[in-house]
């Protein structure tokens, strides 16, 4: 799998008017998910290389020391980027984001008029999962996981049960590697995934949201039993 860059997700046409005033060394990054988040603590929810789109509504109501806390949060969680509209929370971006940005060389993009986040996100997605948009289920192999390795098809059935997650940068593939297992463990119950995971609920919608992206369909019994052998069989064989 190939993530696109931050600059080629800005040069997507649903993204025309975007302005970077930050962080152009960070335009070759790798965008693993475009998220709208409008809480101060959006950091919570991020698995990593992640870039966020907001009104600035919240940002606009917190005081200056909380805004500029808030965009190291989410430097410190691993995010790519920010992309601010400036139509309903700010006019213009507060000095203490701006100047966080650009210490550190932190992507900021602002759009001047009124966007549709519901188009942003889609195209972002439609171009992060475009090398898997033809890829069809493969009938789940019912060998043990010895035969799997014996035989070499190990590698090419854990890349058709986990395929896009086993090409992400390390961080993220191994936050959502971990929901995922705890998903399953747990029948997918929300609540008690993100007990076991030291989580917020919301984070575990979120990444759940991220995973059926990548990996379609999580709610068939097959489906299932595939990728908890998957994931048993990554933990004999790390790719």
């Amino acid at each position: 799998m190939s993530l696109p860059t931050l600059q080629e997700i800005l040069g997507l046409p649903a993204f025309f008017g975007a302005e970077l005033l930050a962080g152009e060394n960070k335009l070759g990054e790798p965008i693993t998910w475009v998220h709208v988040s409008e809480v101060m603590d959006g950091w919570r929810f991020l698995s990593g290389g992640e870039l966020l789109l907001s009104t600035g509504i919240e940002l606009a109501r917190a005081k200056p020391e909380d805004r500029a806390a808030y965009l190291r949060s989410l430097v410190e969680a691993g995010a790519h980027g920010l992309a601010l509209e400036l139509v309903q929370g700010f006019k213009e971006v507060p000095s203490e984001l701006l100047q966080g940005a650009r210490l550190w060389d932190f992507p900021l993009i602002i759009f001047r008029t009124e966007v549709r986040f519901a188009e942003l996100t889609k195209a972002a997605h439609q171009r992060i999962l475009l090398p898997h948009a033809s890829r069809e289920d493969e009938p789940l192999l019912g060998s043990l996981l010895e035969s799997l390795i014996e035989t070499g098809r190990s590698e090419g059935f854990l890349k058709r049960q986990l395929g896009p997650l086993l090409s992400l940068p390390s961080r993220p593939r191994s936050t959502l590697v971990a929901t995922l297992e705890a998903l399953l463990s747990s029948q997918f119950n929300i609540a008690e995934t993100a007990r076991r995971l030291g989580v917020r609920r919301q984070s575990i919608y979120y990444r759940l949201e991220q995973l059926r992206g990548m990996l379609g369909d999580l709610d068939l019994a097959e489906r299932r039993v595939g990728l908890l052998v998957a994931l048993e069989l990554l933990k004999r064989t790390p790719l």
